[in-house]
């Protein structure tokens, strides 16, 4: 694989925050009046006769190259589909049995079929003659199905730029064919395809669909032949697709880790595809890709996987690494995303990664979780706390109430007021009121971390702010926090109010509970002890899950710390200390 290893660009503005209080919204930019009717300009001058007719086939239908795919695929899956089986997270269906006029399959499981993103699983583990028949075969069951006919799951905007990338990258599995007709649907489709995007592009979802849209549009620009007056207009699209999707520091709006891998994976894509044409990837999106790096990496812990946000779960370590890899980029980790709203604290070998925003927006993620204030530890390898994760990448198998509890507070490391959730989740599945604001004020020294936030989503409830102070030694070998109820706005329950304060432990994290009142011991798998204490309540231990980075659930425990709230509020002061 090429090395494209570049200096290190200077540390960007986000990553710093002034001593005292900030407010954190989670917002996503848009564009001007000016920049608007500038873009309008554009497009109308790019929509001319000469181009149409272009479109039209004045110019032979053929790839001008085949970009590499610069990520390996699932060798467990692609081996599955040299057997005749197409799997996604457990779910399977024979290749020959797939119907597309009878669709029988989840929509995650569409999404891997009609993106066919398999392309990549298959690739990774056949030959060009084995993986041909496959690829053709489920190509042209395909092309009956859509290729005349728009159909608002095969055609949506983000699953034809995605596709458009697939098929380019992996040409030499659905192009060789001597078919000259089968060749002619497949680059004819491809280029329907990509006028459909001109169109439509900026009618997918912000975030991670639209930029995926839109790389579509700039590779249909650059490998089919008579496309290149669409380069320019595929770059603007996706520069206003990269600043309504993105945060400033370089998190995408969804807030999801594991959405930040993908679109990672969609620019390293597209990157290849401007290197198949010798052309330099424009610096506006090196930067971009630049950023969502550093933004990724702080949010990964010592076993190099993600920590669990926003339904994601920590994926596996050669994915990610992979994915790393491909994008050619050497960075830092983001320890302050005050846009993207997770706060990273490491000393030594301890990493600690917190919650400090509301829950995205609906309109940039499905699943939305209750997570404010939640934070995962761990130490080294080990993961010692963590959250449930995984309401959004469980393999088929876990049920759909199991799948919505892991969106809940309660699945979360933080603090429970009333047995309900700091933002509320409808039976639909939308969030609704809650968490609106965080304050949040950290300092860094030699011998210590400290981050002191608060959140606003009982306050409409209960009358009370949820307050969280953390603070991680220099040596890393002690975590110290406190969790305060403090009264706040008109509300006041009457009497008391049961609190719950949860710390999920890691996988391979043994937890026993010792004779003194409010202690616990925790045995790592690699031998090392960690004490627990707390003082403002009663400790008990739990069940609990975790979702792992192949989507399955493993049964865990967890230490609960409950109590009750009377009108004044409550504190709870607690500490991890390594006592081996």
């Amino acid at each position: 694989m090429r090395d494209r290893m570049g200096a290190e660009e200077a540390r960007i503005a986000a990553d710093s925050i002034e001593e005292g209080k900030r407010l954190v919204r989670v917002q996503s930019g848009g564009l001007s009046l000016a920049d608007r009717l500038s873009e309008h300009l554009h497009r109308l001058t790019w929509r001319t006769p000469l181009h149409s007719l272009r479109l039209k086939g004045r110019h032979p239908l053929k790839l001008m190259a085949v970009p590499e795919d610069p990520v390996l695929g699932d060798i467990e899956r692609g081996h599955a589909l040299l057997g005749g089986v197409l799997d996604w997270r457990g779910e399977e269906r024979g290749v020959e049995s797939i119907d597309f006029a009878r669709p029988d399959w989840s929509t995650g499981f569409a999404d891997h079929l009609h993106s066919f993103a398999w392309l990549r699983d298959l690739s990774t583990v056949a030959t060009r003659a084995q993986g041909a028949p496959i690829a053709e075969y489920l190509m042209g069951r395909w092309l009956d199905a859509f290729a005349e006919t728009v159909d608002a799951v095969a055609w949506r905007p983000d699953l034809w730029g995605r596709r458009i990338l697939f098929w380019t990258a992996h040409a030499p599995l659905i192009l060789s064919s001597d078919d000259l007709v089968y060749r002619s649907r497949v680059l004819n489709t491809m280029a329907r395809g990509a006028r459909h995007l001109d169109r439509g592009a900026d009618k997918a979802p912000p975030g991670v669909a639209r930029i995926a849209a839109w790389c579509g549009v700039i590779a249909a620009g650059l490998l089919l032949a008579g496309g290149d007056p669409r380069q320019a207009f595929g770059e603007a699209g996706l520069a206003r697709a990269l600043d309504t999707g993105l945060f400033p520091d370089g998190g995408v709006i969804a807030r999801s880790p594991a959405v930040q891998l993908d679109a990672v994976m969609l620019l390293t894509m597209m990157r290849e595809v401007y290197d198949a044409r010798g052309l330099a990837f424009p610096e506006q999106f090196q930067t971009r890709l630049q950023r969502m790096i550093s933004a990724l990496l702080g949010v990964m812990h010592g076993d190099r996987a993600l920590s669990s946000w926003q339904g994601s779960g920590p994926e596996t370590p050669e994915r990610i690494a992979a994915v790393i890899e491909a994008s050619g980029v050497r960075t830092r980790p983001l320890r302050q995303a005050g846009d993207w709203g997770y706060q990273r604290l490491a000393a030594a070998q301890a990493v600690l990664v917190m919650d400090a925003a509301p829950p995205p927006i609906a309109r940039a993620i499905e699943g939305g979780c209750a997570s404010t204030l939640a934070f995962e530890f761990s130490d080294g390898a080990q993961r010692i706390v963590v959250n449930c994760g995984g309401a959004r990448a469980t393999v088929a198998q876990v049920p759909a109430s199991l799948a919505h509890g892991l969106r809940t507070t309660a699945a979360h490391s933080t603090m429970t007021l009333g047995d309900s959730n700091s933002t509320a989740i409808h039976a639909d599945g939308t969030l609704g009121r809650g968490v609106a604001e965080v304050e949040l004020s950290r300092q860094e020294s030699d011998a210590a971390s400290r981050i002191e936030a608060s959140h606003d989503g009982y306050v409409r409830r209960y009358g009370f702010t949820h307050r969280r102070q953390l603070l991680l030694t220099g040596d890393g070998r002690e975590l110290r926090g406190e969790d305060a109820l403090l009264p706040e706005g008109r509300k006041r329950q009457a009497g008391s109010t049961v609190f719950a304060l949860r710390f999920h432990l890691g996988d391979g994290v043994e937890a026993m509970v010792t004779a003194e009142s409010g202690q616990a011991i925790l045995r790592l798998e690699d031998g090392a002890l960690w004490q627990f204490r707390c003082r403002g309540g009663m400790l008990a231990i739990e069940e609990s899950l975790w979702i792992d980075g192949t989507g399955r659930p493993v049964a865990t425990q967890q230490l609960v710390v409950t109590g009750e709230t009377p009108a004044g509020g409550a504190h709870v002061s607690w500490a991890f200390k390594r006592a081996l």
